[in-house]
């Protein structure tokens, strides 16, 4: 048998190994807490999997840690591609989502008014 794994099961493994700022972050946009906005969590767009989507806007929040530093290239090619496809990309430092997650919260309610909300808002 081959090692490959599907995008769908590579997601759903990830689903299952949350850092602790996706945790903290989740908690806030899971069960449409989050103002009525339907979020998930590591859904495969394309040929990546993104952190956070929200599905009536188009928006992916990716949390970045620590070794997003090293791989700025990627995230640029990666973001130009999911942007492409229509998607827009909000990125956010997970030291920022751990220690001011009303700063984070913000910011993704910033770009949730830029798109169309769910069904029955206008943004």
């Amino acid at each position: 048998m081959g090692g490959h794994v599907s995008k769908k099961d590579f997601a759903r493994q990830l689903r299952g190994r949350l850092t602790d700022a996706e945790r903290r972050l989740w908690y806030h946009l899971r069960s449409r807490r989050f103002d009525g906005y339907k979020f998930r969590r590591q859904v495969p767009i394309g040929k990546y999997v993104v952190d956070v989507f929200c599905c009536g806007s188009r928006l992916i929040v990716e949390v970045d840690g620590n070794q997003h530093a090293s791989q700025a290239e990627y995230d640029r090619n990666r973001d130009g591609w999911l942007e492409q496809a229509g998607y827009r990309v909000l990125r956010l430092p997970d030291n920022v989502v751990l220690k001011q997650p009303e700063v984070a919260l913000e910011a993704i309610w910033r770009a949730l008014q830029q798109r169309v909300g769910p069904p029955g808002k206008q943004a």
